[in-house]
């Protein structure tokens, strides 16, 4: 099958479910009686027409689509993964050998330009098959992987979030870079032939969209250098008080006045946020919202991150990255000739972007002479459920090193901030009084537990 993007799957019912939702609020019968009846795709195009141009998307939530990227670049998939509303599945750079994966060539216009472009991934890659049998894990050498080596991922969505998502590839942010564009343009053909109801007139109706904000610029000086890793940005001081409030009325529809007096008694308070701690349906910590910016993160744990659904993420434009910031795992370090190496592939690296940045080639291409050992800064919202789930994760010894040291920062300054509701979260062992995982536990729940116990940094 060639590179690009592939419609591989469409819900069985398609356009009918769509339409039926469209009807159901206004005509009589039962849902399955109005179902029958939608089987017109004439006139359920019509329908979904009408009913999607007075802005009821939701009813075009029920077509499934299953979608397969083939060979695309890694910057694709990053694009991918911040649409929140739809589920991916990609190869790991942690345990799959990528030194064969292939890479994507911009469109160059000066062959000389191509070729010195090609001549170093190809030493790039040369260098992470280098590490690697020099016996550095796979995910540190990764890091000197570029950001054109192809992904291979699913990506399954309603399609509601796929017109989300072609409205970026195609006139918002995703548009300025011709792979997505083409990829954009690919994914929409195929969907105006599986679902034309949806998107038989896309182009009309989203031609004067956009997604970027029109900010002044502003240069980032050498002096807001931070100087850790992890801030705690913000977060309500009441956090606490509010998830045990929103517990005990779903619970008891208690008067406010009369919660607020109960939970004068510290003692009460921590019992109610132990109770909503431990139940499978913690509902009332999604009443608690901290925003955190992480500093230095590698493009590589970036997508880490982005896998947590449940939180409001902004990751700056990879257009913006400073080639000359970049992270050096301790494996590498421990090596002299590694280390040399490792440090000159990421200064020969920024030498050809500035060579071919010189040479007139557009930002948005020279997104792949980025290196997945360059670093950013996200700012992102979580409220405390997404975060119990985020913490027991990546605070695991099985979580990749580096963002087991963010979850671990952040673990600790949300005890501080909050101590009693933080106060039990930590990895999986800790949560749960058990490990998950299996054969491949690290065997240190006895450590795990002392370090992570109850309110102890």
């Amino acid at each position: 099958m060639e590179n690009g993007v592939h419609i591989i799957g469409v819900s069985s019912c398609g356009e009918e479910v769509c339409a039926a939702a469209g009807r159901i609020s206004t005509q009589k019968g039962t849902a399955l009686e109005i179902f029958a009846r939608s089987h017109d795709g004439e006139k359920n195009a019509n329908l979904i027409g009408k009913v999607t141009a007075s802005g009821h998307t939701s009813t075009v939530e029920h077509v499934f689509f299953n979608l397969a990227f083939n060979n695309v670049s890694v910057v694709v998939e990053q694009f991918m993964i911040e649409f929140r509303l739809a589920s991916f599945t990609v190869k790991s750079r942690r345990y799959v050998d990528f030194a064969d994966s292939g890479y994507y060539v911009p469109a160059f216009k000066d062959a000389a330009l191509k070729d010195a472009y090609t001549a170093h991934m190809d030493s790039l890659f040369a260098l992470y098959a280098k590490l690697c049998d020099a016996g550095v894990p796979k995910e540190d050498a990764r890091f000197v992987l570029p950001y054109c080596f192809y992904s291979n991922f699913f990506c399954s969505l309603g399609g509601r979030e796929l017109i989300n998502v072609l409205r970026s590839m195609l006139f918002g942010r995703g548009s300025a870079y011709p792979e997505i564009r083409a990829l954009g343009e690919s994914l929409l053909a195929q969907a105006k032939e599986k679902a034309p109801g949806v998107f038989g007139d896309f182009e009309e109706k989203n031609k004067t969209y956009t997604d970027l904000p029109d900010l002044p610029v502003f240069t980032r000086e050498a002096s807001d250098a931070p100087d850790c890793a992890v801030e705690l940005l913000s977060f309500d001081p009441d956090a606490e008080k509010n998830v045990a409030r929103t517990a005990l009325i779903e619970r008891f529809g208690l008067p406010t006045a009369q919660i607020d007096d109960l939970l004068k008694d510290k003692a009460t308070l921590q019992t109610v946020l132990d109770a909503v701690v431990k139940t499978n349906r913690p509902r009332a910590l999604e009443s608690a919202n901290f925003t955190v910016r992480f500093n230095n993160v590698s493009l590589s744990t970036v997508t880490h991150f982005v896998r947590h659904r449940i939180q409001s993420i902004s990751i700056p434009q990879l257009t913006t990255c400073v080639r000359e910031n970049y992270i050096i795992p301790a494996s590498v370090r421990e090596d002299e000739a590694l280390l040399s190496a490792y440090t000159d592939a990421f200064t020969k690296t920024a030498a050809l972007y500035h060579t071919l940045q010189t040479a007139g080639v557009q930002e948005t291409d020279l997104v792949y002479v980025l290196l997945s050992g360059n670093v950013l800064d996200l700012v992102t919202t979580l409220n405390a459920r997404e975060l119990r789930l985020l913490l027991k994760l990546r605070t695991c010894t099985r979580a990749q090193w580096e963002i087991r040291q963010f979850a671990t920062d952040l673990l600790f300054q949300l005890r501080e901030a909050c101590p009693l509701l933080f106060a039990s979260y930590g990895p999986s062992c800790v949560c749960d009084g058990k490990c998950p995982e299996g054969r491949m536990s690290c065997g240190r729940m006895a450590e795990m537990r002392e370090r992570f116990g109850a309110g102890e940094n």
